[in-house]
């Protein structure tokens, strides 16, 4: 790969389109966040609550592996340009959906061309970056995630309050438009050396095979189906199956999309675990966090944008300073003791709250959860980036991603549940022996008691007689939808702590110049 022959301005602009790109994946995710109370209220779908999520976080795990390994071999540039125009295409059916069965659908769609995005972005600052630079750049361009969730969160809050939420998919056409068009005149074809024209076809589907009954198990198990039914029990049995077999094809690929020397190295295996964990508690920040504050304390969405704001401002700073330390000092493992610290502190503490929560203790939590997140995002990137040679790192790469969106992905599946299954328990044990047979019904639905409109119609119809175990009950609903969101950040706490505890094998991945690259190519 040649990128000595580019200009400064040239090398500009093409980081501005890679930031544009990533712009409109994680502007996605955080405008979608803000507006899922909205959605699920108007398509009637709480139950799908989770979907949304799970689906596009599947189809980007699915395509990122494949993305990474068809980049090597036939280019970056029209793989790049394959993704974001499949996220526009995606993007616009969103916002036409009539229900919440057509969203989840076209969700996937969007998920595809993210998925391809995301890889092409951080591949291709591995093309135009030596090793020894690459934290500083790569910190740049993560920072993205923290700069458009700055502006998503308000901007999902604004469209949500002031027009309708089909606008949040929408507004991503004018910023992938001009994605396009960088990529499409300016940015070269980068492409890496010494690949023959195969891809892991047999690995492809096997992995997706293992991947789909799983989150299916994830989703449905304890809610749909008993966790010790055959239905959850034969789906785990054919996912590990699948896993199995997706093993034995991979150690005979000539391509492998993700290759098991990979998991010899530790400073590679380890890595790949914790962006697993980190994006997984990320996600679980961005469902969650919106809908408590709209649904439980009750503020407009702008608000509930502007608390999550906080995460992405800390996980913002945090990336692009731990960019420049990592190109400085090259020791990441202080950094992701540091990062999970923050992170199990901060779930600690947004699992403590509650209705009458302040707005600035739910802000500072944030900020301490943003700050952990921030941490471990460059880190890896670069440390996997810095231990694989020049030609695998596209696949490198692309596992990374394929790692985080398993997190994102198992996370968001795992959360449904754990809210669904704590959410009918709760309602299950809830007192309305006082209230009316028509109304009991009522309060057992999220998307009826966190509707304000519904509630004062609720309050207004019924008997004066009632209004008092009314007021009763409706706190006591909410504080059985409060108490499933305490749960995910519980659990989520835990999840912070083992990655606090794997961190003790964390290996840091040695910085080395572009020369030594070539001379590891060589030798490897």
């Amino acid at each position: 790969m040649k990128t000595k022959n580019l200009s400064k301005i040239k090398t500009t602009l093409i980081l501005f389109g890679l930031m544009a790109s990533l712009l409109l994946s994680a502007l996605d995710s955080t405008i979608v966040g803000t507006a899922m109370k909205k959605i699920t209220n108007d398509l009637q779908g709480i139950e799908y609550y989770a979907w949304p999520f799970t689906i596009y976080m599947l189809c980007s795990t699915v395509v990122t592996p494949i993305s990474g390994g068809l980049a090597d071999i036939f280019g970056r540039k029209p793989i790049f340009i394959v993704g974001i125009l499949t996220f526009l295409s995606g993007s616009t059916f969103c916002g036409m959906s009539q229900s919440m069965i057509q969203l989840i659908v076209f969700r996937g769609i969007q998920g595809i061309g993210g998925g391809i995005i995301v890889t092409s972005v951080f591949t291709v600052v591995a093309d135009l970056f030596p090793p020894a630079k690459r934290g500083k750049y790569m910190g740049m361009v993560t920072s993205i995630y923290g700069l458009s969730s700055i502006i998503g969160p308000l901007l999902g809050g604004l469209i949500i309050d002031n027009l309708s939420w089909r606008w949040i998919f929408y507004i991503n056409i004018p910023v992938g438009i001009f994605a396009v068009l960088i990529i499409a005149f300016i940015m070269p074809n980068f492409k890496a050396e010494g690949r023959t024209r195969t891809v892991d076809y047999a690995g492809t589907f096997s992995m997706t095979f293992a991947l789909v009954p799983m989150l299916l198990a994830f989703s449905w198990g304890g809610n749909d189906y008993a966790w010790v039914s055959v239905q959850i029990i034969g789906m785990f049995i054919f996912s590990f199956i699948m896993l199995g077999i997706f093993i034995y094809c991979e150690s005979k690929a000539q391509n492998p999309i993700i290759p098991l020397s990979f998991f010899q190295d530790r400073s590679i295996s380890i890595t790949l675990i914790v962006a697993f964990l980190t994006n997984g508690i990320m996600f679980a920040a961005i469902m969650y966090i919106p809908y408590f504050a709209q649904g439980i304390i009750g503020t407009s969405a702008i608000i509930s944008g502007s608390i999550t704001m906080p995460m992405m401002l800390g996980l913002l700073l945090a990336s692009a300073v731990t960019g420049i330390l990592i190109s400085k000092t090259g020791n990441s493992k202080i950094l992701v003791f540091v990062a999970f610290t923050l992170m199990a502190v901060g779930t600690g503490l947004l699992s403590t709250m509650s209705a009458d929560t302040s707005y600035f203790k739910m802000v500072f939590y944030m900020i301490i959860l943003g700050f952990g997140i921030g941490i471990n995002m460059p880190i890896a990137n670069t440390n996997i980036q810095n231990a694989v040679p020049q030609r695998q790192i596209g696949t490198a790469t692309s596992t990374v991603q394929f790692f985080r969106n398993i997190g994102g992905t198992i996370g968001s599946a795992i959360y449904g549940t754990i809210m669904t299954v704590t959410m009918n328990i709760g309602f299950s044990k809830l007192d309305l022996s006082n209230i009316p047979d028509n109304v009991q019904e009522q309060l057992k639905k999220p998307q009826i008691i966190t509707n304000s409109e519904t509630v004062k119609k609720i309050v207004q119809h019924i008997p004066a007689q009632y209004s008092n175990s009314l007021t009763t009950a409706l706190e006591g609903a909410k504080g059985v939808l409060s108490n499933s969101i305490h749960e995910i950040f519980l659990f989520c706490m835990f999840v912070a702590i083992v990655g606090f505890i794997l961190t003790i094998i964390f290996k840091n991945a040695p910085l080395c110049t572009q020369k030594s690259i070539k001379n590891k190519n060589k030798i490897i």
